[in-house]
């Protein structure tokens, strides 16, 4: 019960969690099924891209000091020796001094070019093209290395792929990658009160919503969640469902297992397994959060009230699974936001507050944590740092968007 009193500091706990953070685990996966893993090691390039100078428009490839002159009313002659179709190496059409070569867009710039002209700058009359407006050296042109140089890191180790990274690999010529394996998370629900959701609650009852959300974040972050089911708030159940989840899973979650009512089993059977690390966070919602360790198995104690549980799971859990999956940056989506009310708070510790987003202007939802409708209701959370008494009307704040 002590450390429970004695509540550590947000930045303490989350330490606390990523130190017990297994390592990444590596796999090789097809680079098109990549999206949304994250990169265990760097890719390098193996070759230029990309590979050969070309042009980015339609036009004439010409050499740049050949229009150094030329203008509206007095446009510069040059003969067009042909034309470079795409996928050629237009080697056979050399750019010489007053010459030019038609190129399509992407097309490989002729040998002698330094330039290209866009069609809508030239007219033709014969064989002769009519250069209306001068361009300068490397204009229009992309060079044979001046998106990835061979050997470059083209996308580093820790990065969170996209769609776009995807593209980016097969330029690369990379049918493969190697992503952390996704994490492995139980979840355990306790409370003699819960129900199955296809249940019909009683009077004293209520549906489990918390694994289900859980469960979601969990999934949407990349990992893959278990759902254990719910818990008696009894020690044998709770060791059994426990030894069950342990040798399965990476991380395990007891939501519902975190309270300092004298029911509350979680503290103490962890304590018997292994070691419990935090029993309390000056975090409001979410202080009785329960940090442990089984064997190498980090297991966190979430509060059951649903909006506490997803304040946890965000700022406690997330950075371990961040850890776990070798995330070199936070993937939060985050907006600077004007505050449209003042946010009183409860200074010596660090509050999250649920906001709705209204015309560029924040607006707190006050609500209790156990209410689901202000997760609903709300477009984000806003941060109240442990040294600040609140936040003034008209500053602006840092949201994290959901």
């Amino acid at each position: 019960m002590s450390r429970f009193l004695q509540a550590l500091s947000v930045e303490e706990a989350v330490a606390a969690a990523v130190r017990i953070a297994p390592s990444p685990v590596p796999e090789e996966i097809a680079a098109d099924e990549a999206p949304g893993r994250v990169l265990c090691g760097d890719v390098i390039a193996a070759d230029d891209i990309p590979g050969f100078d070309r042009t980015v428009v339609d036009g004439y490839a010409v050499r740049a000091e050949d229009t150094a002159a030329a203008t509206e009313s007095a446009p510069a002659l040059l003969r067009c020796t042909g034309r470079t179709a795409m996928g050629e190496t237009g080697s056979t059409l050399p750019v010489t001094p007053g010459t030019c070569v038609y190129v399509p867009t992407g097309g490989v710039l002729p040998e002698g070019a330094t330039a290209a002209v866009m069609v809508e700058y030239t007219e033709i009359s014969g064989d002769t093209v009519l250069v209306k407006r001068p361009v300068a050296f490397g204009e229009n042109v992309l060079r044979h290395d001046e998106d990835y140089q061979r050997g470059a890191v083209v996308l580093p180790a820790g990065r969170r792929l996209s769609p776009q990274d995807t593209g980016v690999l097969a330029a690369c010529g990379r049918t493969t990658v190697t992503v952390a394996k996704k994490p492995l998370v139980g979840i355990l629900s306790t409370g003699n009160e819960l129900v199955p959701v296809s249940a019909t609650p009683r009077p004293g009852q209520v549906r489990d919503a918390n694994a289900p959300m859980i469960a979601a974040y969990l999934r949407e972050y990349g990992c893959i969640p278990k759902i254990y089911g719910i818990v008696q708030d009894e020690k044998t159940s709770f060791e059994a469902a426990l030894s069950k989840a342990l040798p399965e899973c990476d991380v395990v979650l007891v939501s519902g297992g975190s309270s300092k009512d004298d029911r509350d089993m979680t503290a103490g059977i962890i304590a018997g397994r292994g070691e419990v690390l935090v029993h309390g966070i000056a975090l409001a919602p979410g202080k009785p959060t329960i940090i442990g360790k089984i064997g190498t198995t980090p297991v966190f104690g979430l509060p059951g009230h649903p909006a506490s549980a997803y304040v946890v799971l965000l700022v406690v859990v997330r950075p371990l699974l961040a850890r776990m999956l070798g995330e070199s940056r936070s993937s939060l989506v985050t907006a600077r936001i004007t505050l449209g009310t003042s946010i009183p708070s409860q200074k010596g510790r660090e509050e999250y507050v649920r906001v709705r987003l209204e015309d560029g202007v924040a607006y707190p939802i006050f609500g209790k944590s156990g209410l689901l409708n202000t997760l609903v209701q709300g477009d984000g959370l806003i941060r109240i740092p442990a040294h600040c008494e609140g936040l003034e009307e008209g500053s602006t704040v840092e949201v994290v968007l959901w």
